[in-house]
């Protein structure tokens, strides 16, 4: 399915770093309530200042329309400002000649909380049955969904956010000081600056395994200024569910999103879970009995997306369990004797 995708704003604000930006609008608020001595120095020094580098130029220009939106009504909500554009412009004169130069940080404060929480981008990227999708956002990163996957995207000036709803995808994230890049499911939160990992959500948990670099994990609920639970580093691995996260295990970066190579590869993985990867790719799911028995299992081998037959036929030597050819085509996995399966 197409993602939604909608760039809010022009290039240059998507990239002005928020430092820059405050000091822009420094020099125009002097320039503009200072002395006529002040206005004068500050002009000068902004026209300089922007000089020095790209990246401030697009930080004046930038700084200039947060300015004018002060008068033009949207900061509205920030400013005790009244409705009339006369009784505006005259309550905005008032409230900087009462601020005088030295209050023009709080007046820029004000804009700026409403500044950095607009996004600049916004997008929502899903995929069904048996689709995959590669998504590249503004940033140069790139995004990887897997079957039946869902996410939303969000960038913002100081920081970017994915929300997984549900499925599996790989992030390569471009890297950006200023802005950390977060991925967040029900079941906890990973923030990076730039790497390669998957995030997935099936059976009620959230997996990770990182391919490049290291990602910082938070278990649900953590508080965002909190130090992370864990870190991770490649080839490295880690579950949350609603008890919180498991422990660090090991992966073979090469099978992170084995599935955009044509296979799946599992490593000592539930069974439900295995069977729920595969489901993702059939046309005719595959049916897994009620039995709390065969939730215990773990399935460990790799297999071709193009050939599901072989991991059924793998299953009764792996597991204690047997298949069933349903009256439909489809396949049932029940447990050895009675639908119940026998531990190993």
């Amino acid at each position: 399915m197409a993602a939604r995708a909608q760039p809010l704003l022009g290039a240059d604000e998507r990239r002005a770093p928020r430092a820059l930006v405050e000091h822009a609008l420094t020099l125009i608020g002097r320039i503009h309530r200072g002395s006529p001595e002040a206005a004068d120095a500050a002009q000068a020094e902004l026209g300089r200042w922007r000089a020095l580098s790209p990246a401030n130029a697009d930080a004046a220009a930038t700084a200039h329309r947060i300015w004018n939106a002060v008068d033009d009504g949207a900061l509205r909500g920030q400013l005790p400002m009244p409705p009339s554009a006369a009784q505006e412009r005259r309550a905005r004169r008032r409230t900087i000649g009462l601020l005088g130069v030295a209050g023009l940080a709080a007046l820029a404060g004000a804009g700026g909380r409403w500044y950095w929480q607009q996004p600049v981008y916004e997008a929502m990227p899903s995929t069904g049955q048996a689709q995959t999708l590669a998504h590249a956002l503004p940033d140069g990163s790139t995004l990887d969904l897997a079957a039946n996957t869902a996410l939303r995207v969000l960038l913002y000036r100081d920081r970017r956010t994915v929300h997984l709803a549900r499925g599996e995808a790989r992030f390569a994230v471009a890297r950006d000081a200023e802005r950390p890049f977060t991925v967040s499911t029900d079941w906890g939160r990973v923030r990076v600056l730039g790497t390669v990992f998957t995030v997935s959500v099936r059976e009620g948990r959230m997996r990770l395994a990182v391919a490049e670099g290291r990602v910082a994990v938070w278990g649900a609920g953590q508080d965002e200024a909190a130090a992370p639970s864990t870190v991770l580093q490649a080839g490295e691995a880690i579950e949350a569910d609603a008890r919180g996260l498991g422990p660090r295990t090991s992966v073979d970066v090469g099978e992170v999103a084995d599935w955009r190579q044509g296979w799946l590869v599992f490593r000592n993985t539930r069974l439900p879970e295995a069977v729920a990867r595969w489901n993702d790719y059939l046309r005719q799911p595959l049916q897994l009995a009620d039995d709390p028995a065969l939730r215990e299992l773990r399935v460990t081998g790799s297999y071709r997306l193009r050939d599901p037959q072989a991991f059924v036929g793998a299953l009764p030597v792996m597991l204690p369990v047997r298949t069933q050819r349903l009256a439909d085509g489809g396949t049932r996995i029940v447990g050895h004797a009675a639908g119940t399966a026998r531990r190993p």
